[in-house]
């Protein structure tokens, strides 16, 4: 487990890890190189604000249809031999999965590509009936050797560095192995190649889901989910049910948007579509293969006007990469299976936004970095602003900070009152301004002074500077041409007139 995970607030996970200086340069590192990655990819396509609209037009559309869709494509992929498994909850996604496993009898499973497992905390729930889980993918497998969490969606591993790897491998091959990536990943090829061929039950994600074939598509770049797919005689997909889209012809969009996103690639290197189980004269392939469509929590996100679109996620990940907050975290400060932008949304609104993530979507500076950098368009900073509108009338708000706002506007709506505060201000700040500014780290300053310094009141105010002009002003009419006032006199009458009328 993660040292910033298991707290009790993202306040707290945030705390420990900006005091991890490793943690802050590698992910800072790793999240700009994809995030300029991206940027030149988006560029170097040309007309990429057309094809992001044209991925949310996709998207929107298969939400808003998402009950034919989803029937369509259960029953394709029933008819090329699949068996289909809806699952409302969790409890009922790893139910399916454990009792697929007993009835195998298994031992291993291989795994690829899969948020949803990691949603699910499936690797425990197999470990609970004797089955090994084992990841495959590198960063994956890195993590799991660790003992975390994915702390990003597309790069588990963001955090470590090779010589943190070298000595989790190193640990596991019982010898010392060289921090070279090299050696590295040639060790890690070289073992989970004989797992591939002793594993019972290879199990993988669904970047994308064909309706009108019944096929499920998966984005790689090892090669890892092919062995997964073909090797074990039985596997197992989980996919979340927001993953179809209609047409093969719609994944054209999809593989041209998701690689640019994530990580700068023109193309994915393993896109691989795979329709029902092994045919006779198919030369690999499972005998059996289950796809299990997953709820949990996402269908009540469909009719609401402020979190429906939610649902277009493609699981690129730019929204991190794009986020401030993000970068100088990283992902298990956010404390559930998704971090970032689409995290600090998607688990509270899973969650129905429970007490336990009413304070996630304060992790947000609001800066809309995270939409200009989804693919298709999510408006994840309004969705955050929305979620803190619902966590106050829900009656999870902070109260200090209610009193607070309520004297706030008390105090700006009223003239009066403005000005006596103003002046009791620059009387007060007296006792704590320093050079200029205010360094006291109490109370509501406490976050701010911190890491900066709050400025002082100025000596006269604007309105205070507003009498001064208007002096002016006036000094400077009465000294000018009586012809100019005059007309100026005609035409402020001649305007007061106007505005009467209108008003009238």
């Amino acid at each position: 487990m993660s040292h910033t995970e298991g707290k009790s607030t993202v306040k707290e996970r945030a705390d420990l890890a900006l005091n991890d200086e490793f943690l802050r340069k590698a992910v800072k590192f790793t999240t700009e190189r994809l995030r300029g990655g991206k940027l030149k990819a988006a560029a170097d396509h040309g007309n990429w604000d057309d094809w992001r609209e044209r991925g949310r037009q996709i998207r929107l559309h298969t939400i808003a249809h998402l009950d034919y869709y989803l029937t369509t494509f259960a029953n394709n992929a029933r008819a090329n031999g699949v068996h289909v498994h809806f699952a409302d909850t969790d409890v009922e996604a790893v139910k399916i999965s454990l009792e697929i496993a007993a009835a195998k009898q298994a031992k291993t499973v291989v795994k690829s590509k899969s948020m949803v497992t990691e949603e699910l905390h499936l690797n425990k729930a197999l470990a609970s009936i004797g089955v090994e889980a084992i990841e495959t993918d590198l960063g994956e497998y890195i993590i799991q050797l660790a003992d975390e969490t994915p702390s990003h969606i597309i790069i588990p591993a963001i955090h470590k560095n090779r010589y943190q790897i070298a000595e989790l491998l190193s640990k596991d091959a019982g010898e010392t192995l060289a921090p070279d990536t090299t050696i590295l990943a040639g060790y890690v090829r070289k073992k989970l190649r004989e797992k591939f061929l002793e594993a019972d039950i290879g199990m993988t994600g669904c970047n994308f889901a064909i309706a009108e074939s019944g096929s499920m598509v998966l984005f790689e770049n090892e090669g890892n989910a092919r062995m997964v797919t073909t090797v074990p005689k039985t596997q197992i997909t989980l996919m979340g049910m927001e993953r179809i889209i209609p047409t093969w012809a719609d994944l054209e969009v999809m593989a041209t948007l998701l690689p640019r996103s994530a990580t700068g690639q023109k193309l994915t290197v393993y896109m691989s579509g795979i329709t029902g189980p092994r045919r006779d004269a198919d030369a690999d392939g499972p005998e059996e293969m289950h796809i299990i469509i997953v709820d949990n929590g996402r269908s009540q996100q469909l009719g609401d006007p402020e979190f429906q679109e939610l649902l277009n996620c493609i699981r690129c990940g730019a929204c991190l990469n794009a986020c401030p907050v993000y970068r100088h975290i990283g992902g298990h400060a956010y404390g559930g299976t998704y971090s970032g932008p689409i995290g600090a949304v998607l688990t509270p609104a899973l969650k129905k936004n429970v007490a336990e993530w009413d304070d996630i979507a304060n992790a947000s500076s609001l800066c809309g970095a995270c939409y200009e950098a989804c693919p298709v368009k999510i408006p994840l900073h309004d969705m955050l602003v929305s979620l803190r509108r619902r966590k106050v009338e829900a009656g999870h708000g902070d109260k200090i900070e209610a009193a607070g706002m309520k004297g706030f506007a008390a105090v700006l709506g009223n003239a009066k009152r403005f000005n006596a505060v103003l002046k009791l201000g620059r009387i007060g700040q007296k006792l704590v301004v320093r050079d200029g500014g205010i360094r006291l780290k109490v109370g509501p300053l406490k976050g701010w002074n911190t890491y900066r310094v709050a400025p002082s009141l100025p000596k006269a105010s604007f309105r205070d500077g507003w009498k001064t002009l208007e002096q002016e002003i006036r000094h400077g009419l009465t000294e000018a041409d009586p012809a100019i006032q005059a007309r100026m006199a005609d035409a402020l009458a001649a305007r007061g007139k106007k505005g009467g009328h209108h008003h009238g």
